[in-house]
């Protein structure tokens, strides 16, 4: 039950509340301390007048604010006050407006603290569905003061368009295609603070379509996923550090010519950023002392070798041999390598997997 305290005006200056509460007109200047979860209606802004205003404290629990009918807070239909933080409410006159979270010592951590992190909340093939869903662990995700946070794990359909909750839609638009490049992306639902996700191909927030993303603000890239030729899922493992392990190693290049003249190589990783691919090579030449070299192409045009810059793979000893070797390289942002020899010969090369770093702290 509430314990109210009156100033000399007879203005409400403190009450407690231990579960839901409609706050009314004779709460005018109110400070409203709520010890357990629950959520505080609000009468209608016509029957407050403009200026009405109270202060609320979550102390106990997370407390929903929730206006009167269609009306709103700050823009939106209800407002989530997080455990341990407080915030002004005001009537204007037709809606109400808020001072922003203020957050106490204890929620100092989840709604003001910087930085960008990724706790969790790693991306695995649907047991059920899995050339099309993707299931996403509990965890917690942050990018500068966004905070968001999910202590299950969620599930989002890639063969349909964005809808909120788990099991449902996952696309910003349009449809699964084939040999593509989907980056998941954390939301966090304005009204109550709960974790969703979408994907998009594109490689950067800004570039996410938003139609479907109503009430929710974008916290954070938290993975990708790759489809194959036929539109479906490539299988992986997501390890903890962001690194992805196909299931099958992918033979990117089978008895491909090599040669002293350098070029370019396409690999089955995501498109539009740089990735590091982890690679297994096989080198055949007729000439001995000689070795292959594939490489990063931002570093130009490199030579190879045994005499020269070395190699990825052990150096020919025996002309018309084999030599096998491998190494993590990163790719340009068309998904590409450069290889080179030290002279004629040919490779094969096998991709086990990729890193692609979006912040996992474990």
């Amino acid at each position: 039950m509430a314990i109210l305290r009156r100033d000399l005006d007879g203005g409400a200056v403190y009450a407690a509340k231990s579960g839901n509460y409609t706050a009314v007109l004779n709460d005018n200047n109110a400070v409203i301390r709520f010890t357990a979860a629950a959520t505080l209606s609000l009468t209608a802004v016509a029957t407050l007048g403009a200026n009405w205003h109270i202060t609320v404290i979550a102390d106990g629990g997370d407390v929903t604010i929730d206006p009167n009918a269609s009306e709103t807070i700050d823009g939106a239909t209800t407002l989530l006050l997080a455990n341990g933080s407080a915030t002004r409410i005001i009537s204007n006159g037709s809606a109400f407006v808020t001072d922003k979270t203020i957050p106490s010592l204890a929620a100092k951590a989840d709604i003001t603290a910087v930085g960008s992190f990724i706790d969790g909340c790693l991306l695995s093939n649907n047991s059920g569905n899995p050339t099309t869903h993707v299931d996403i662990a509990a965890g917690s995700v942050r990018s500068g003061s966004a905070f968001v946070s999910n202590a299950s794990s969620i599930t989002k359909r890639l063969n349909s368009t964005f809808a909120a909750g788990t099991g449902f839609g996952g696309l910003d638009t349009g449809s699964l295609t084939s040999n593509a490049t989907y980056f998941a992306y954390a939301l966090r639902k304005t009204s109550d603070g709960t974790l969703d996700a979408v994907f998009s191909t594109s490689a950067t927030i800004a570039g996410v379509n938003t139609t479907s993303l109503t009430g929710y603000t974008i916290v954070k890239c938290i993975g990708v996923v790759l489809t194959d030729g036929s539109s479906n899922i490539r299988q992986f493992i997501m390890n903890p550090r962001d690194f992805y392990q196909w299931v099958t190693p992918i033979r990117e290049a089978t008895n491909i010519a090599i040669s002293t003249t350098s070029a370019l190589l396409a690999l089955t990783v995501p498109n539009g950023i740089r990735a590091e691919a982890r690679l297994r090579l096989m080198f055949s030449s007729s000439a001995t002392t000689n070795s292959a070299l594939v490489h990063d192409p931002a570093k130009g045009l490199l030579i190879a070798g045994g005499n020269d810059s070395g190699g990825s793979v052990g150096t020919m000893q025996v002309a018309s041999g084999f030599a096998v070797g491998g190494g993590d390289v990163f790719t340009n942002t068309s998904k590409q390598v450069r290889y080179v020899a030290g002279a004629s010969g040919s490779i094969w090369l096998w991709n086990d997997g990729f890193s692609f770093p979006c912040g996992r702290i474990a």
